[in-house]
């Protein structure tokens, strides 16, 4: 029967994964030639990494607080250390550090004391047997007093159902990742297309081109591709987190009209798209090359709907509201099923810490999904911006 139980865990275990978008004056800004005063300032920090100062919050471990600690970028050196043979002791000893397990703390503690419950319950009822092997009678006795427990068959009747709930979650939530992830490479990609054929493309019909003025317009069109990108990863993350490092960022790198203009703004990032396109206008260059930069735009309100559309549509309420209530009923049941399996451990002691691995387990594949649902404040949005806004400059 303890076969049967190791069994059922396993299959589970396998399921694990794999409006008005301007301000009310719309009227193009002029040009103005850039300041001291609108020189950039510092980036946002991009947070990857747990906190290093000790006197940060507990709620920085774990839940919403340490999401702003996940934003991973990776280089070669971290790769390296990805695929170091010592990943499995490392990832061992942080094991109590990790924010996952924390966050089921509560669904552990409660399972882990149903577990307790149950043994001592039917060590009360049904005899003990002290350190030194000599057995008891049951300290309760009556008709009432019955051991408590279910038959293991229909845990491991339901574990194949249970498992296909919680892989379909979890593959549905790191797809949502995933389609964010690839948005925002779009952004990335279609940025670098925009400036460098804008750069490339200045001029036409052999007329003299004005030094200072192709540069004014080229950095206008460089600062509203920034600014795009800039105000989406606004428009995406908490306004608690973000809003005071946007307004910033814009009053450094834009003219004073412009920064305010797009703050103004009931859409921020269509409002940024609207003055891209102004500045791409103003390029002195044939109309159908003109055609071919604003492809990019499109592909930009593509990207953006996208992402709009992740943020604002959760997986189906109901589903994960069964998925949950699924498995915390399993759980919260099994230690019944558990009982007799473990009547080779002393007074069958082993089932409370089986429980509790079992319950740390699946509850974390739980709330790994729940964790990858909303993508974007894990993704390194300021990592992105701050790299386009480097290779505008």
């Amino acid at each position: 029967m303890l076969f049967r139980c190791m069994a059922a865990f396993a299959v589970l275990a396998a399921a694990a994964p794999t409006c008005e978008g301007f301000s009310t004056n719309p009227t193009p800004l002029a040009i103005k030639p850039s300041t001291s005063s609108q020189q950039r300032t510092n980036k946002s920090a991009l947070f990857m990494g747990p906190p290093t100062d000790p006197s940060a919050p507990a709620t920085d471990l774990y839940g919403e607080g340490s999401r702003k600690y996940r934003r991973t970028v990776y280089t070669h050196d971290q790769w390296v250390k990805h695929r170091s043979p010592d990943r499995f002791v490392n990832n061992l000893s942080t094991l109590f550090n990790s924010g996952i397990y924390k966050n089921v703390g509560k669904e552990v503690v409660f399972t882990t004391s149903v577990a307790i419950f149950v043994w001592a319950w039917n060590l009360l009822v049904g005899g003990y047997q002290d350190l030194s092997g000599v057995a008891h009678d049951p300290i309760i006795q009556g008709e009432w007093a019955k051991i408590v427990g279910l038959p293991l068959q229909a845990f491991t009747t339901v574990s194949p159902s249970l498992g296909l709930l919680l892989a379909f979650r979890t593959n549905s939530s790191y797809k949502r990742w995933d389609e964010a992830r690839k948005f925002w490479g779009l952004n990335i990609n279609h940025t670098r297309d925009l400036n460098r054929m804008a750069t490339a493309w200045y001029g036409h019909d052999g007329i003299p081109v004005d030094p200072t003025l192709r540069a004014e317009h080229l950095r206008q069109v460089s600062l509203m591709t920034w600014a795009f990108v800039r105000s989406m990863k606004r428009h995406l993350s908490p306004p608690a987190e973000d809003e005071e490092a946007y307004v910033a960022e814009l009053n450094a790198r834009l003219a004073p009209e412009q920064a305010q203009a797009m703050i103004d703004a009931a859409h921020r990032p269509n409002r940024a798209l609207y003055d891209l396109s102004v500045a791409i206008d103003r390029l002195p260059m044939h109309f159908m090359r003109k055609n071919a930069i604003n492809k990019n735009l499109s592909i930009f309100e593509d990207t953006l709907g996208g992402c709009e559309r992740l943020l604002s549509s959760p997986i189906p309420l109901f589903y994960s509201r069964h998925t949950a209530r699924f498995l915390s009923t399993w759980l919260l049941l099994l230690p019944f099923a558990l009982y007799g399996q473990f009547g080779d451990s002393w007074n069958h002691i082993m089932m409370i810490p089986a429980t509790a691995f079992i319950s740390v387990s699946l509850f974390g594949i739980e709330e790994l999904a729940t964790q990858l649902e909303e993508p974007f404040t894990i993704l390194p949005m300021q990592g992105f911006c701050d790299k386009i806004g480097g290779w505008c400059d």
